[in-house]
């Protein structure tokens, strides 16, 4: 299953990582990929939307579905 979060607030790759790394560790997610210029991180796998964007927002970054 794929899912997709707007993600605020990202500036540059090491942004993107961050994200992409704290959404790889919420379990059930298989793989993370953020975009910061779309403002939007895609997940796979099969959590709640509302752990990722715990995830995200414990990054020091703005979520939401």
């Amino acid at each position: 299953m794929s899912t997709t979060i707007t993600v605020e607030g990202m500036t540059c790759g090491h942004c993107e990582q961050t994200v992409e790394d704290a959404l790889a560790d919420v379990s059930g997610v298989t793989g993370a990929t953020a975009d910061r210029d779309a403002e939007q991180a895609t997940v796979e796998g099969d959590t709640e939307v509302s752990s990722l964007v715990e995830a995200v927002e414990d990054a020091g970054y703005t979520a939401h579905a």
